[in-house]
């Protein structure tokens, strides 16, 4: 949270006295003791010596600081918003410079020392916009000797701010509508109100969001899917450890089929008498058990019994088939995700990128109910060939229907 100092002109003070002056500027940065410094701005300006000292103080700050003017920095107040690090104007506020001057009297050689130290006064104020906003000093001058006043974008433009506080909201699809239907009568109106309000939403970007939110579900659908392709389970004795590949040491497991929940630190054994450490959700250690088939003498004739090609020997034709037509089911599945995620992309990328043009024209309506007094060159809605026309079928209608 900023430490907020403001700098708004009262009846009877300006900058240099009062609450403006540089000596209760001081106490004040004191009391904010380091904190980032926000000091706003709204005045018409006053002691040029105390807008530098006020600057001077404002530079040294060991905090960050951040000016902002809110209405107006006249005068010696512009001097003292070049002082943040950070210049923030308002949209609407106004910036000036202009020459220093003095009201004094005396004779020609008092009035002379005046103008000398007006020249040098200006030359010091000159110099600060000179610092801030990167000009040279001949056109920071020409500003100050014509008394120029800055909008916002202009002072931008020329460096002496950093950005522009804009209060507007943002523009939305429903704010496109209301503007391009405000002419509209306002049964009409009322009508395009309801709808942008349906729902209690304000605003038309819901079909952006049900777009984005589609195209999100179909591209959760696919990581849920090939999640349960890749996915591998091991049954132990203290549940199903879920993983990826081989269970070998440093590998990921968990205790869900999603993959998202790590496995509890512990020892498992498998239903082969494997043990698995499993410390961090990471298998640490794989202990095959006492009787390994690979090493043991007594099941090494088994083993070869069971090669390779005994195997294919065995196999069903039956089962070759199955195999080969789970594997087309998995591909069908994998390609029918794949062109559900791209149409949904691609209709998100056309709603999302659509100009306010387009925007507009969507709203356009040849529709006009029938018996209006509107243009008849609008298009009228059928009335359906069952539709009972005089006041004796009407009320057969309604009696049918109630029975």
């Amino acid at each position: 949270m900023s430490y907020k100092i403001y700098l708004y002109d009262t009846d009877q003070d300006c900058i240099g006295s009062g609450t403006l002056s540089s000596s209760y500027i001081q106490y004040q940065l004191e009391t904010a003791a380091g904190q980032d410094v926000e000091v706003h701005i709204s005045s018409v300006g006053g002691s040029a010596f105390d807008a530098i000292a006020i600057y001077d103080l404002l530079k040294k700050y060991p905090g960050k600081v951040t000016t902002s003017i809110d209405a107006l920095a006249a005068s010696a107040a512009s001097v003292v918003a070049m002082a943040g690090q950070s210049v923030v104007m308002s949209k609407y506020a106004l910036l000036m410079i202009h020459k220093p001057m003095v009201g004094s009297g005396g004779n020609a050689d008092e009035l002379l020392k005046d103008v000398q130290m007006l020249n040098i006064v200006q030359q010091r104020l000159a110099q600060i916009y000179v610092d801030k906003t990167g000009l040279d000093g001949a056109t920071v001058n020409s500003l100050i000797n014509s008394v120029t006043w800055l909008s916002a974008d202009q002072a931008l433009s020329l460096g002496f701010i950093d950005a522009i506080e804009d209060y507007s909201a943002e523009i939305t699809n429903s704010a496109l509508i209301k503007n391009y239907t405000s002419a509209a009568p306002m049964a009409y109106q009322r009508c395009i109100n309801k709808l942008l309000t349906q729902n209690n939403n304000n605003n038309m970007n819901m079909e952006n969001q049900q777009l984005i939110e589609k195209t999100t579900t179909v591209l959760d659908k696919i990581m849920n899917y090939f999640k349960k392709v890749v996915n591998k389970q091991t049954i132990t004795d203290k549940g199903t450890l879920h993983h990826c590949g081989a269970l070998d040491e440093g590998t990921e497991v968990y205790q869900d089929v999603d993959m998202t929940q790590p496995a509890p630190p512990d020892t498992y054994t498998t239903s082969t008498g494997s043990k698995v450490a499993v410390k961090g959700g990471q298998v640490q250690k794989v202990t095959p058990p006492l009787s390994d088939p690979d090493t043991d003498p007594d099941t090494a004739q088994d083993d070869d019994s069971d090669a390779p090609s005994d195997q294919f020997k065995k196999a069903k034709p039956g089962d070759v088939q199955n195999k080969i037509e789970s594997i087309r089911a998995k591909l069908h599945a994998q390609n029918a995700l794949l062109s559900e995620a791209r149409a949904a992309l691609e209709a998100a990328n056309t709603r999302l990128s659509k100009t306010r043009e387009e925007v507009k024209n969507e709203i356009k309506s040849n529709f006009t109910p029938e018996g209006s007094k509107r243009s008849n060159k609008a298009k009228t809605e059928q009335t359906p060939f069952f539709a009972p026309t005089s006041t004796l079928a009407k009320n057969a209608v309604k009696k049918a229907i109630s029975k």
